[in-house]
């Protein structure tokens, strides 16, 4: 993993600016060869090199096998609920969540069985992961003004996965901190469920529904989250989502305060599409883009499994990982809070099995033609470098090929200026539009998505600028599913051009007054590395100038009802983040690079009144444009924008910030934050307030 060094202040005191190589990833060559396997046809010729003792070993599990789920197919999408037999007068959802049991395609290595796995998923009556599809009609194209979406909590009294309940999260609120004074400290798992709140993400929802992390609720609402107090009429589980909005690509996924990673770890994910009167989705649409079925949606999420399948989630000594944010790190957790040293919140998060739709590896057999793919990296912390691989039939590995040109179309939250590319970085929470031409490859033969990012913290570098040790030992993440053009081409019309799809992208509208804001790494009470946002003074001369904030010191972002602004966000660290504001719509315009100098430290308070640490920023001097490369597609209007670090590690070291451009049209209490899971779970989030009201 990349070195992520140290520097120092001024009196010599230890500030952190990263973590170490993950030792983890050095396997020996102890490990042995693998034993001749009755399944070779579906296996990796590799060593057996589980991240440790009774986990799965990817290299040992059947690639391309599985079909993948396509998330459009009509048998996927919710049906409206109706009304004595008529259709409902509003898009009108009940949605659960809760418990089940799904085959991923995992296999026991040493009989071939298929092994089952227990998640948690929404559904109606029966739930899956990733949850099933929305697709509903913008008010533009005649749909309804709002979808309704009533969402049950059926999850029970017990976590799939370990929590720590040391974090900021939603049952450790105590009187102080919490905006109804109740303490939430008298509250477990255990005892009240299992909390949470859906959030739409890209939707431009009513504050109340836009699923604030505060806004969680229990089984049954048994336990509600103190924001509900200030909404008139209270606790709700029945969501509204408006619908006056163009076609985009959002998704749905829990956001429940401190456990948002776990949550979503278990399987709360799903795809909702709005469309509208030009991306309609039907065959017929006058831009010409595919439709089903030859449009696709896929969910691109990591996962450890145990070997008897179960989902593994590293939290305790001898984990991965744990040596490399814990002990390595020099945090100290007391035992009294930690009994056998966990579990304990860990910085980032890398599964060594790829899963696509909730299947490992899978494939899909297509024609040899044109296909639209909206594909979503729903992972916690992995930023993926993808392209479209051609290869021989039946290869499974991706360095066996060359990649294919492609067209990107769109991003988050619709269709943009047309760009082609052979490689595309996708962000963790971020959706990008694609469209592939199958007719370049011959028939019969196979084309791999190839994964180019590491298995580590991304800074910007992927392919050959890779260090060996930012990847799993014989690692099966540089691949992620394949498709095999095996499929006689139809009579269907294949219409795809990407001029028709100009002029594109316009940006966003009108002037706008300046907000600068902050990426640091700092330290919480343990010793355990904290990301977290924060302000840049006007003063960028002057000392500690930027100021490093936890979830719930007084609000700092508060644009005006209506308003539109330009953020600049600076980044003070050694990695790339996707940053993600709730509510709008955004244009990326611009890039710098900056120097600046670390002169000490800075007190960041924690929720439990005790303090932690982040560097004191001095200087911020010497900006240069910056760029990014055709592998980044910002030509569109996002909801998630990649912040690129510069070189903390340089004298002086260097950042560097980026600028969007937002206009915020509804009032109340959202949020913004770092879109790595385990990120916003551990502070790397804030209160976005729009307007006046103090909700």
């Amino acid at each position: 993993m990349p070195k992520r060094k140290k520097t120092k202040g001024q009196a010599g005191h230890k500030m952190v600016a990263g973590f170490r190589r993950r030792d983890f990833l050095k396997v020996s060559g102890a490990a042995g060869v693998t034993a001749a396997l009755p399944f070779s046809r579906w296996v990796a010729k590799a060593r057996a090199v589980p991240l440790a003792a009774g986990l799965s070993d990817p290299a040992l599990q059947p690639k391309f096998v599985e079909l993948a789920p396509n998330a459009l197919d009509p048998g996927f999408l919710f049906k409206d609920l109706n009304v004595d037999g008529k259709p409902a007068q509003k898009p009108n959802f009940s949605i659960r969540a809760r418990q089940t049991i799904q085959e991923t395609g995992l296999i026991d290595p040493r009989n071939g069985k298929r092994l089952k796995t227990k998640v948690w998923g929404y559904g109606t009556d029966t739930v899956s992961w990733p949850g099933q599809t929305f697709q509903v009609m913008s008010t533009s194209a005649g749909g309804a003004d709002e979808t309704v979406v009533r969402w049950e909590n059926e999850l029970g009294n017990r976590h799939l996965l370990p929590v720590d309940t040391s974090v900021h999260w939603c049952y450790s609120l105590h009187g102080d901190s919490s905006a109804n004074g109740v303490d939430y400290r008298q509250f477990s798992i255990k005892k009240n469920g299992v909390p949470i709140i859906t959030h739409l993400h890209g939707g431009n929802s009513d504050f109340q529904f836009d699923g604030n992390p505060e806004f969680f609720y229990s089984p049954d609402g048994g336990v509600k989250g103190p924001q509900w107090d200030a909404v008139p009429g209270g606790f709700t589980n029945t969501f509204r989502y408006n619908n006056n909005v163009p076609a985009g690509n959002l998704w749905y996924h829990d956001h429940a305060l401190g456990i948002t990673r776990l949550n979503v770890y278990a399987g709360l994910a799903g795809f909702y599409f709005v469309r509208d009167e030009f991306d309609t989705g039907l065959p017929d649409n006058p831009l010409g883009l595919p439709a089903f079925p030859y449009e696709l949606a896929y969910a691109i999420q990591g996962r450890i499994f145990t070997d008897k399948g179960a989902l593994f989630y590293p939290a305790f000594p001898g984990d991965p990982f744990y040596d490399d944010f814990i002990t390595g790190e020099g945090a100290i957790l007391p035992p009294d809070i930690f009994p056998g040293g966990g579990p304990t919140a860990l910085a980032e998060f890398f599964g060594d099995h790829i899963v696509v739709n909730g299947k490992i590896w899978p494939k899909a057999d297509v024609e040899p033609r044109n296909y639209r793919m909206h594909l979503l990296n729903g992972t916690d912390s992995r930023f993926l470098v993808v392209q479209f691989v051609a290869v021989n039939a039946g290869e499974t590995d991706p360095t066996m090929g060359t990649p294919l040109p492609f067209y990107v179309i769109g991003s988050d939250q619709g269709l943009g200026t047309p760009q082609m590319t052979d490689t595309l970085v996708i962000e963790p929470g971020g959706r990008y539009d694609v469209v592939v031409d199958f007719s370049q490859v011959p028939s019969g033969s196979r084309v791999i998505i190839k994964n180019l990012g590491g298995d580590a913290p991304f800074g910007g570098a992927f392919g050959g600028d890779l260090d060996p040790d930012d990847l799993f030992p014989f690692r099966q993440t540089d691949r992620i599913m394949a498709f095999d053009v095996v499929v006689p081409l139809s009579n269907v019309p294949d219409e795809f051009d990407p001029d028709n799809l100009l002029p594109g992208y316009g940006g966003v509208p009108n002037g706008a007054t300046t907000r600068r804001v902050a990426l640091f790494e700092g330290t919480d009470e343990f010793g355990r590395l904290q990301p977290l946002l924060g302000t840049v003074g006007s003063d960028l001369s002057g000392t500690n100038v930027a100021t490093a904030y936890t979830w719930f010191r007084p609000t700092t972002e508060t644009p005006a009802l209506d308003s539109t602004e330009i953020w600049e966000i600076y980044n003070f660290t050694a990695d790339a983040h996707p940053i993600h504001l709730h509510l709008v719509n955004f244009e990326i315009l611009d890039r710098q690079d900056f120097e600046y100098d670390i002169t000490g430290t800075q007190t960041t308070m924690q929720h439990n009144g005790t303090t932690g640490e982040a560097p004191e920023i001095s200087n911020i001097r010497n900006f240069t444009p910056a760029s990014v490369g055709s592998e980044y597609f910002e030509a569109a209007p996002k909801d998630m924008v990649t912040s690129l670090p510069g070189d903390p590690e340089g004298a002086p070291p260097t950042g560097q910030l980026v600028r969007i451009k937002a206009e915020f049209n509804k009032s109340g209490r959202y949020v913004w934050h770092c879109h790595i899971l385990s990120h916003e779970d551990h502070e790397m989030m804030r209160v976005l307030q729009v307007g006046d009201s103090d909700t």
